[in-house]
């Protein structure tokens, strides 16, 4: 987008970011220390991904250094024979003492919770807090027994973990891989890698140095290297070869034959494009716009921003900027024709209707707007226009506010939404479904796992819901509308979704470039496939050929809540 692009509905899908992006996730490879034995060898999970039990007991024995008894017995069923030493070492240890109330029948595939690996750390460490008073942790509201706030004073005592709000610490809510190998750092001091000490948690990303990675050889390596050489020494035009554009086009063509549309290698150029798209702030003119036609179109302004305040209007089409056409250039190149550094000026040669004029725009800092909350007749619409931190961080709060006005109903604008992150997908279901829901199944190569809502739901189950969806509703947006559809939470109306069931992963390299590529696949709770399918609504309406100034699809949402 300049300011937020349309063809995000395609490229950018991949935010479902476990950042799913849900998802969006959004990870980053990190590089070990050379030589050293670090927290990765120790804690094999995926920055996005929930750790199990399992592991973390394992990681956490290991990294205690304890004996590990091979005899003596442990009241549990059904412990993995390789597992079963660790369990021994920290049940005697008294370190498996939180998952007392399920007896025998311990799930040692389950998750394990922040609160509860806290607490385990602190028994094999045998630390304990400082014995001040509790006042710090009983600002958060999942600290209400005094065993709570105990754990939330020694994570934050001993700068284990990070509340994740200022008024919840996240006890309760599952440990990911980044998170756990941050805890067994920082509790056993031992190495980790080199941006481990980096607690953004919300939006991983894995950073991989150029050498060193590689356990297979390069398909017809021997091939390129002599084709290469012999354009370097016979090809008549050799000034045309470039070491950087010959790279980046082989790369290109090794991702491109896994015909995967959304596997992509991104020169650094557009690997800087894609990383200013995540954090939601663009210098543009700020407005949302597609290729048809090998014409760039706006589909629409954002709201207040220098294009609506130029006057520029949906289908308006942007022949040129600064007297440079933007005929026979792609999307991205036209976009980064537009942008351009907060204070300059871009002249644009517009077309509309039929009749070209040309108008100035000064550029500006454009902050892309996530959620926006109005109300009609006593029905609250809450369009959602993508999955961030500000869905993540703000939107339960704002439910909570808005179900005070006592609406009598909700209708949840999820159009030409192109997703972001899972756990922002998450927080949104956990407003409307009962605490412990299944909102999402992600199946990677070699495990499937149940995503859960973590938060008891902040919207009344009497008050109806209408999600609103189209074509341009994918990713992060269809497990929204999957989940409250599955669990008959609320009526979907519109037409059938995007159809974005894949989870991608980013790996950034050192000289800017990164290759963005699909790790996961989703389905809904029950288990419906959505790639290439889509969720349908229960009530089909489309806007196509509407009368001009009607919105037929939020009409009907109305109507059925009448």
């Amino acid at each position: 987008m300049i300011g937020g692009q349309r063809e995000i509905n395609r490229s950018f899908n991949s935010f479902i970011a476990r950042i799913v992006g849900a998802g969006l996730v959004f990870f980053l490879v990190l590089p070990s220390v050379a030589g050293a034995v670090n927290v990765t060898t120790l804690l094999n999970a995926r920055n996005a991904q929930t750790v199990t039990r399992a592991d973390f007991i394992r990681a956490a024995v290991k990294a205690s250094e304890l004996p590990l008894p091979q005899a003596s017995p442990v009241p549990y069923d059904n412990v993995p024979d390789a597992l079963l030493p660790y369990v021994r070492a920290a049940h005697a240890r008294g370190a498996l003492r939180m998952f007392a109330k399920e007896g025998r029948a311990l799930r040692f595939s389950n998750g394990i919770r922040r609160g509860e690996a806290v607490e385990m750390l602190g028994i094999l460490l045998q630390a304990t807090h400082s014995g001040a008073s509790d006042a710090p942790a009983r600002k958060f509201t999942d600290a209400a027994t005094s065993s709570d706030r105990m754990t939330v004073l020694l994570a934050i005592e001993r700068n284990w973990l990070k509340p994740v709000s200022d008024t919840m610490f996240g006890l309760k809510r599952y440990l990911r891989g980044k998170e756990g190998k941050l805890l067994l750092t920082r509790a056993f001091q031992i190495p980790g890698p080199p941006d481990q000490n980096t607690e953004s948690l919300s939006a991983p990303v894995i950073r991989v140095k150029l050498q060193g990675i590689s356990t297979q050889p390069i398909p017809k390596a021997d091939m390129l290297e002599s084709i290469w050489n012999v354009l370097r020494r016979d090809y008549l035009y050799r000034d045309r070869l470039t070491v950087d554009k010959a790279g980046d086009k082989a790369i290109e063509g090794l991702v491109n034959s896994l015909g995967d549309p959304y596997t992509t290698y991104m020169p650094k150029q557009k690997s800087d494009d894609f990383k200013i798209q995540m954090k939601g702030e663009v210098e543009g003119i700020g407005a949302t716009v597609e290729m048809t036609g090998g014409v760039l179109r706006i589909v629409t302004p954002l709201r207040g921003s220098p294009a609506e305040n130029a006057g520029l209007k949906p289908k308006d089409e942007i022949l040129s900027v600064n007297g440079e056409s933007l005929q026979g250039l792609s999307l991205d190149d036209a976009v980064h024709k537009v942008r351009g550094p907060k204070g300059s000026s871009a002249l644009l040669r517009v077309r509309r209707a039929g009749r070209e004029f040309e108008v100035s725009v000064t550029r500006e800092k454009v902050v892309i707007p996530e959620i926006e909350i109005t109300e009609e007749s006593n029905v609250a619409i809450v369009k959602i226009l993508q999955f961030w931190d500000t869905t993540d961080k703000k939107f339960r709060q704002a439910m909570a506010e808005m179900q005070s006005g006592n609406p009598r109903g909700i209708i949840l604008d999820l159009r030409n939404n192109p997703g972001g992150l899972l756990h922002a997908a998450g927080m949104v279901i956990s407003a409307f479904l009962p605490k412990g829901s299944p909102f999402v199944s992600i199946m990677e190569s070699d495990s499937t796992r149940v995503e859960l809502t973590e938060d008891e739901p902040t919207v009344m189950f009497s008050v109806p819901t209408i999600v609103l969806v189209n074509n341009g509703s994918a990713s992060a947006s269809e497990i929204v509308a999957g989940a409250l559809q599955d669990g008959r939470r609320a009526k979907i109306v519109g037409e059938t979704t995007y159809g974005k069931g894949t989870v991608q992963q980013v790996m950034q390299f050192s000289d800017g470039s990164s290759l963005k590529y699909t790790i996961a696949e989703w389905k809904t709770p029950l288990g419906r496939k959505i790639d290439k399918l889509g969720v349908t609504p229960d009530v089909i309406v489309s806007n196509e050929g509407a009368p001009q100034g009607r919105d037929l699809q939020m009409e009907k949402a109305m109507e059925l809540l009448r």
